[in-house]
């Protein structure tokens, strides 16, 4: 009898513990971090907390920044959308991968397609992964191949209106002003009313969620409340300088304007537009930034707001009359940079950090904060050590291609840039901010070039895909340079 008890007690002390492991093992799955990837499209620094632009209006974004930490020398590896977004999801230089331009997609590429994106590698780590907007290029089902339950597009570019509103002749992408009514007729309104859902949803397993905003890319659009907020009569236009260009070379032109669809300089001081080309983007800069609100406060009220990893960024940047541009596609500062923010369980708050930092860091970073193992073959660093201490030490340069031998090597203070005809720019971001003044041939900086210049990559894949308007313009160039 007494030997029964015994046993009987034994189970019962063997079941109980049975249960406290699983019961363990349960806290610790609701326990794992989740994380919200948002998007958003040809955003540059034009942000309050990045002040680009002195009257930007985003409080969304800026509250964000102050709960985490913001990078604020973050650079995209390609100043387009299609290979930027390829470069972060594989964490692969372009020069790896030979994804330069507007196609192809990462499965055509031999070298991107070994890599695991980022949202598959944690649906295999056992994540929920969902999606919707523009988290990759919008090419045919590239979205849908890559992101696990993707949502949709929510209209994309749209609407449109029957006729265009700018006299701009151009490509139709290319069109600005007020339109439609409402902001609830706008793509972007509807993917937030998505992610506001989803955010209410309960999980059993940890998610992935990306979120991708299609404004402020052209059509810059959206409705008058927003252009309400930036009176033409007192806005202020970009800084610029007359002969920005007399220092730069002909090839360093003709690759940021052969073949671009975008408004010349030119055709804009003719037509009275940049104001109101200025007047659109922030205009749509201040409606994308209260979606991201809506976004944020979705999470911070639901469940996971105290268990989330928030990823914020661009694609790349965008000019507004820069160096008399219009658009993306240079690999100056204007063109590279992009907002990045990271939020997140044990990431200091408020914090801002200016090392060099590349978009293709966020994968392995992600992996870090999540507790999954890394990959070797992933080209970034993990960006923890700055998330803990924005004052680390780092060695890395962030790098730039727009097609095999045009690169622009970023550091803290300094940015370089090479083309593929051999000529060459340096500006010293400490005493010219604006990239105005080209120092490539002053020759107390011969050390520092150097140091810069042994960052280029030894290796450059093949130009993958054709026909895109990267394709034509570094074609054109790499002509007009041949004849001259």
């Amino acid at each position: 009898m007494k030997e029964k008890v015994i046993f009987v007690l034994a189970l019962v002390i063997s079941l109980s513990g049975c249960h406290s492991n699983k019961k363990k093992e349960v806290v610790e799955s609701l326990e794992k971090p989740n994380v919200l990837f948002i998007a958003v499209d040809d955003l540059n620094d034009w942000i309050g907390v990045l002040g680009g632009h002195p009257q930007a209006k985003t409080p969304n974004m800026d509250k964000l920044a102050s709960r985490g930490v913001l990078f604020s020398n973050a650079h995209c590896q390609a100043p387009v959308c299609n290979p930027s977004r390829a470069s972060m999801m594989t964490s692969l230089y372009p020069s790896t991968s030979g994804i330069y331009f507007l196609n192809p997609d990462i499965k055509d590429s031999p070298i991107a397609s070994k890599n695991t994106v980022m949202p598959k590698r944690f649906q295999a780590e056992g994540y929920t992964v969902f999606g919707g907007g523009k988290l990759l290029h919008n090419g045919e089902g590239i979205n849908e191949t890559h992101i696990p339950n993707y949502a949709g597009q929510f209209g994309g570019f749209g609407p449109m209106p029957k006729e265009k509103i700018s006299t701009y002749p151009g490509h139709p992408l290319w069109d600005w002003g007020a339109f439609p009514e409402t902001d609830n007729q706008m793509p972007d309104y509807k993917i937030a009313s998505w992610a506001e859902s989803k955010l209410e949803e309960n999980y059993d397993k940890p998610f992935w969620m990306g979120v991708g905003f299609y404004r402020p890319h052209v059509p810059q659009f959206a409705p008058q409340k927003w252009f309400d907020m930036y009176s033409l009569e007192t806005l202020q236009l970009p800084k610029t300088i007359s002969d920005d260009l007399d220092d730069i070379s002909p090839y360093g032109i003709d690759i940021t304007r052969e073949k671009h669809v975008s408004p010349t300089h030119e055709w804009v001081l003719e037509n009275d537009a940049w104001k109101p080309l200025v007047q659109s983007y922030l205009a749509c800069v201040s409606f994308v930034d209260e979606q991201v609100g809506r976004v944020i406060t979705a999470l911070d009220n639901g469940e996971y707001g105290d268990n989330t990893y928030i990823v914020f960024f661009s694609d790349h940047g965008f000019h507004l009359g820069e160096k008399e541009r219009y658009a993306k596609r240079s690999l100056w500062e204007d063109g590279t940079r992009v907002p990045l923010i990271i939020v997140g369980p044990g990431i200091e708050k408020g914090k801002v950090c200016n090392k060099p930092v590349q978009l293709l860091d966020v994968y392995p970073t992600l992996l870090e904060l999540t507790n999954i193992k890394s990959d070797s073959k992933l080209e970034g660093h993990s960006l923890v050590p700055l998330l803990k201490n924005p004052n680390s030490e780092w060695s890395h340069f962030a790098r730039t291609s727009f097609g095999p031998g045009n690169y622009s090597i970023t550091s803290e203070d300094y940015r370089f840039i090479q083309y593929k005809d051999g000529s060459e720019e340096f500006y010293n971001h400490k005493m010219d901010p604006n990239e105005w003044y080209n120092e490539i041939k002053n020759k107390k900086y011969t050390a520092i070039i150097a140091k810069h210049r042994s960052q280029l990559p030894k290796k450059q894949y093949k130009i993958l895909g054709e026909g895109s308007t990267g394709h034509l313009s570094y074609e054109a160039s790499d002509k007009n340079s041949k004849n001259n």
